[in-house]
């Protein structure tokens, strides 16, 4: 993918929104960074993903049909094998009480949408421990 072989490259990462919008933007945005980008559009493709995928950070939507971040982010915490990945919420709404709502199920961060190119690396960059 990157032929100057940066160490972004080795670095998988999970971008979970049932906007098509925004799964196209972050992974846009992302693998121009040269990292590998695992998309999916609600809850249940992204823990179906998540198991051959293993990403290194999972960035979740809050609002999806079906099966919501919350939801989605208890039940990857909840996984022995993901529980140390980094889950950081994404959400249109910037109320202290999903905020609290994302910790209590186990996020790392949370990004106010719309989000930035830096707002995503500076998520990886903080939370993903990359060997330069």
């Amino acid at each position: 993918m990157d032929a100057g072989g940066s160490a972004n490259s080795a670095i998988k990462v999970m971008v979970v929104d049932d906007s098509r919008t925004i799964r196209r933007t972050a992974e846009t945005l992302l693998e121009r960074e040269g990292f590998i980008v695992i998309t999916a559009d609600d809850g249940f493709e992204a823990l179906a993903k998540i198991v051959d995928g293993e990403p290194d950070i999972v960035f979740l939507d809050i609002m999806m049909p079906r099966l919501d971040g919350y939801q989605t982010c208890a039940v990857i915490k909840s996984n022995a094998r993901f529980r140390a990945t980094p889950v950081i919420m994404l959400s249109s709404k910037d109320g202290i009480f999903d905020k609290a709502r994302g910790k209590l199920a186990g996020s790392e961060q949370f990004i106010t949408k719309p989000f930035t190119r830096e707002d995503l690396l500076d998520a990886i960059q903080q939370h993903v421990h990359v060997t330069r």
